[in-house]
């Protein structure tokens, strides 16, 4: 990190720093950047608030098509499992949609590392959800879910689930902090001070529209980097918490990490600039852009899932289908990756019922046998995971 990029306009300011690196076994002298709080009434050109509003609206948008679903929270479980997917992935952690679906059926201890991880984030997401219900989102809320997403993890150490109480800085590992892409705040009273401030800034109750709220508090919470791991994939659950909490979507349903992976070096390199400019246009307006196309990426999908669910149940009603086989075609939206044990327990009948209503729908070419096992079968419909896993 040059300090000579962070000038006068800067969004905060630089402070001396010094230590010792273990990983390196040297001792070093720098500079870590302290952002300002946020302002009260963020100063962006009309062309951004115009964004914004478009944004918004394709949001609606959003909102209104899932309610075309018989059941709109079936797509809530596809839809976590796929932002568990990209959001890790743009942190270097790689795994397919459908291994993390898989890895549902099997014990924990057969899981990959990888698989593990992403499905953290299920975890951790799914009691975000929970926990808004109840109560704002505070810094001590998102530390415990930090805690959820490390578990287990090459990141979950002594100071899982709690404010960093060491230095990070960004890239450039090997190279040492003088050569880092980026150093955040040091750790202690600054840190903790610019959290509370976050805090309170995302809880206001003011006129700052809520995708701004989201894209600013994003920025902040990422150039605070409050833990020592899992802040890039926390910054972006708190956007999805923060736009249900908001009654933007009753259902955490955008994906908005499927957008960023693509783009990360434009992602990261916008929010650097944010700090080293102290402007906030050209972010807020990429993260909106990012709003706009998954939220219309999502009604294609909304829509091509209802001609699916339609033409299936007009198939079967054509064969004179009843029972559970109508249930399980239900539920294949968030559960395109099932298995006979685990139908028949979803719809309380014995094994052998459930055993032939997902033979039927193989016969039929709607399941597939995917594991090549005599027992504990695993079964996939392939035309929606295909609608669920399509990228924008």
């Amino acid at each position: 990190m040059d300090p000579a990029d962070f000038g006068t306009d800067a969004a905060g300011h630089l402070v001396p720093i010094k230590g010792y690196d273990d990983s390196l076994g040297r001792n070093y002298e720098h500079f870590a950047f302290v952002p300002d709080p946020l302002p009260s009434e963020p100063r962006l050109r009309m062309a951004t608030y115009k964004r914004v509003a478009e944004a918004s609206l394709a949001l609606g948008r959003l909102d209104s098509a899932a309610e075309k679903l018989p059941n709109p929270q079936l797509l809530v479980r596809p839809a976590l499992h796929k932002e568990a997917q990209s959001t890790s992935a743009l942190e270097g952690t790689h795994a397919t949609l459908f291994d993390v679906l898989e890895a549902e059926f099997l014990d924990k201890t057969r899981r990959s590392s990888q698989v593990s991880e992403v499905l953290n984030y299920v975890d951790a997401a799914t009691q975000g959800l929970e926990l808004i219900q109840k109560r704002p989102i505070t810094t001590t809320a998102i530390a415990d879910l930090q805690g959820v997403l490390v578990k287990g993890t090459r990141g979950g150490s002594w100071d899982a689930g709690i404010i960093r109480r060491s230095p990070v800085y960004l890239a450039g590992a090997k190279a040492g902090m003088e050569h880092s892409r980026f150093v955040p705040v040091p750790e202690g009273p600054l840190l903790i001070e610019g959290m509370n401030a976050w805090e309170a800034w995302i809880n206001a109750k003011d006129d700052v529209p809520l995708l701004v709220k989201a894209a600013l508090g994003h920025y902040q919470f990422e150039t605070l980097h409050p833990f020592t791991d899992g802040n890039g994939r926390m910054g972006r659950l708190v956007v999805t918490l923060q736009l249900v909490d908001g009654k933007a979507l009753r259902y955490p349903i955008l994906n908005i990490s499927t957008y960023f992976e693509p783009r990360k070096d434009r992602y990261k390199d916008l929010l650097l600039a944010c700090s080293q400019s102290g402007q906030f246009d050209d972010w807020v307006q990429f993260f909106c852009d990012a709003v706009e196309a998954q939220a219309n990426a999502e009604i294609d999908r909304i829509n091509a899932l209802l001609d699916f669910r339609t033409q299936l149940l007009e198939e079967l009603k054509t064969a004179n289908a009843k029972g559970v086989v109508l249930d399980i075609v239900d539920d294949l939206i968030a559960y395109p990756v099932i298995t006979a044990s685990q139908a028949a327990s979803m719809h309380q009948v014995t094994f052998p019922p459930a055993n032939n209503a997902i033979q039927r729908l193989v016969d039929m070419g709607y399941l597939a046998e995917v594991t090549g096992r005599q027992y504990g079968r695993v079964f996939l419909c392939r035309r929606v995971m295909e609608i669920v896993d399509s990228v924008t």
